[in-house]
């Protein structure tokens, strides 16, 4: 059995998985830290200094500066910022993998289209060679 799982983990499909959720979940600290760290900033400063991570409703009633200073109160908050904050990371991770998968999409129907090279029958043994081939790879017969 040991053997089995050994041979099942070193099969290539299993191994690109592996590395694509390693790549993915780096991937997704980046993609989190550019929303949260650079756009929400920006997008903030540009609606009058909104900090997006700070925008909740306190359930219970309570006025709380902050999600942090709400939530040690042990208030019940409807935090509608980080709500925001999460859909543009999934948009935004969402866009790029899109681009991702249509590019190499693009990239393997080309190499689908590819023409074959030029080739010939061997009139030996009636195989398909190339067409500037001087010898049958099949046959190995000498070719006028």
């Amino acid at each position: 059995m040991l053997q089995e799982f050994k041979t099942f983990i070193m099969k290539g499909n299993v191994l690109d998985l592996a590395v694509g959720v390693i790549i993915g979940a780096a991937f997704g600290k980046i993609v989190n830290s550019a929303v949260n760290d650079l756009i929400m900033p920006l997008v903030g400063l540009f609606m009058g200094r909104v900090d997006f991570s700070n925008l909740f409703i306190s359930l219970k009633g309570g006025d709380y500066p902050t999600v942090a200073a709400a939530k040690a109160a042990g208030a019940p908050t409807l935090n509608y910022g980080i709500f925001l904050n999460t859909t543009l990371d999934f948009l935004i991770m969402s866009l790029v993998i899109f681009m991702i998968v249509r590019t190499a999409n693009r990239l393997h129907r080309a190499e689908e289209t590819a023409p074959a090279p030029p080739a010939r029958e061997c009139p030996f043994c009636r195989s398909t060679i190339h067409d500037e081939a001087t010898r049958c790879p099949h046959c190995t017969s000498e070719l006028p």
